[in-house]
């Protein structure tokens, strides 16, 4: 079950910014001053401290309103109808959609889905871990935390701009009906998903830097599972990526952040020495991921 849009609040916001971020934004103002709890001491074993809410479920983000990217500032206007980067996003549409119905199309579908423990597995197969409140409760909880933040980096652009998604614009399907009456009203620019996906593509590259190319390539797709949806356009996605990585690099100034990475590193390495494997089909994923989009930047 997936949310509904963006005032709604972030949970609305447990489900999390599955609807679209939307809900992240109607969180934004909630977010409590103590998001930055102090954590406990980094060590795979070690349960994490209680952090504040901004929704029921939903563990505020490591910055308060003040700190998040102003994407309004840091990205440029989406391309204009009749340009030629918007003749590209078109191009990348009409691609996108002929995956419909394929196992591509079903691996949009589960990427679509932001609501935790579901979201918290996205990652496993390319770490070669599982992701749990169970088996690694500090990176979960990373996760959770981080993706407030990114999410909600994006909505000064979103809510300026107001871009219509390529299925209203094309009066045609996207791969969650059910969320499409809340995206109609939610700005496609830049994509919350990737700005969320690539963000923690960077954050457990750093964590597991062995796995790095795994890892990075699965954020990309996670960013692309998006175009397939047909709920966002190329542009979004790209400009998603920059405010990921924006987001990740003003996390690193958090010294709560850092105290988090070492305590997930700490867990990932416990998870390896005991040989726990990922609880996806990763060879059903594998074999979706082939598909690959040739006009994709």
């Amino acid at each position: 079950m997936h949310p509904r849009p963006v005032a709604l609040n972030l949970a609305l916001c447990a489900g999390l910014i599955s609807t679209s971020m939307v809900l992240l934004a109607g969180c934004a103002s909630q977010a409590p001053k103590a998001a930055n709890a102090a954590a406990e001491p980094a060590a795979a074993s070690t349960a994490p401290a209680a952090v504040p809410e901004i929704a029921p479920g939903i563990p505020a983000g490591y910055l308060h309103k003040e700190q998040y990217l102003d994407s309004l500032a840091l990205v440029p206007a989406p391309p204009a109808k009749g340009s030629a980067a918007f003749a590209h996003d078109q191009a990348v549409r009409e691609e996108a959609i002929t995956l419909r119905g394929t196992p591509r199309w079903q691996q949009a579908i589960s990427d679509a889905d932001l609501h935790f423990p579901h979201a918290a597995g996205t990652f496993e197969c390319a770490l070669g871990i599982p992701v749990s409140q169970q088996a690694t409760p500090r990176l979960y909880l990373l996760l959770q935390r981080s993706m407030v933040d990114a999410g909600l980096s994006t909505y000064g652009a979103k809510n300026q701009y107001n871009r219509t998604r390529p299925f209203a614009l094309a009066k045609e399907a996207s791969c969650t009906p059910d969320e499409e009456a809340a995206l109609r009203k939610d700005g496609s620019y830049p994509s919350g998903h990737t700005t969320i996906g690539w963000a923690w593509a960077l954050i457990l590259a750093e964590l597991a830097p062995d796995r790095a190319n795994a890892i990075l390539a699965r954020g990309r797709s996670f960013g692309e599972s998006r175009l397939i949806c047909n709920v966002h356009w190329q542009s979004d996605i790209l400009e998603g990526r920059f405010m990921g990585a924006g987001t990740v690099a003003r996390l690193h100034a958090d010294p709560t952040f850092e105290a988090d990475l070492a305590a997930a590193k700490a867990e990932i390495a416990s998870a390896r020495s005991q040989g726990l494997a990922p609880g996806r089909d990763c060879a059903a994923e594998a074999t979706a991921l082939q598909r690959k989009l040739e006009r994709v930047l």
